[in-house]
């Protein structure tokens, strides 16, 4: 996992350099490129995620390119009822009609600063740092058993 942040006036540069090198352009606000395996998600201002290869040298003319890899922790949410756990314990709109394939968003799960994308129909990419992953599981597990019982 690197984050990528354009340099000033290269955002248009770096995002050809991603598509030659990597198959994606730069993703807009709130947007991720790419598949399973190589993945770049939006993750703030002027700031993208790239999950899976490692980046093309070619991309530091452009961007500042830092290792994030052990900082992070990533989950995958999926299921039928995967948007009504995600209700119970986030503050946006996560159903599909709102939050379509490839929308990402940068947000709170209770207390845990995240990053949610939705990268299927019923399947959520969550990234939390690293230190507050057990955390994230206690959460999800339960508004899981709270969606069970109902």
């Amino acid at each position: 996992m690197h984050l990528i942040s354009p340099y000033k006036a290269q955002e248009k540069a770096l995002s050809a350099a991603m598509k030659s090198a990597h198959g994606m352009a730069f993703p807009a606000a709130g947007r991720s490129t790419g598949k399973e395996g190589a993945r770049l998600v939006w993750f703030g201002l002027d700031q993208a995620m790239l999950i899976g290869p490692a980046p093309d040298a070619r991309l530091s003319e452009f961007a500042a390119v830092v290792d994030q890899s052990d900082g992070w922790a990533v989950l995958r949410l999926e299921g039928t009822q995967a948007e009504d756990v995600l209700a119970r314990l986030v503050p946006v709109d996560m159903r599909a009609d709102h939050f379509k394939r490839g929308q990402t968003i940068r947000t709170q799960l209770q207390h845990l600063h995240v990053s949610i994308t939705r990268i299927g129909g019923e399947v959520f990419q969550i990234m939390v740092m690293r230190s507050m992953a057990k955390t994230l599981v206690d959460e999800l597990q339960s508004a899981m058993r709270l969606v069970a019982v109902r």
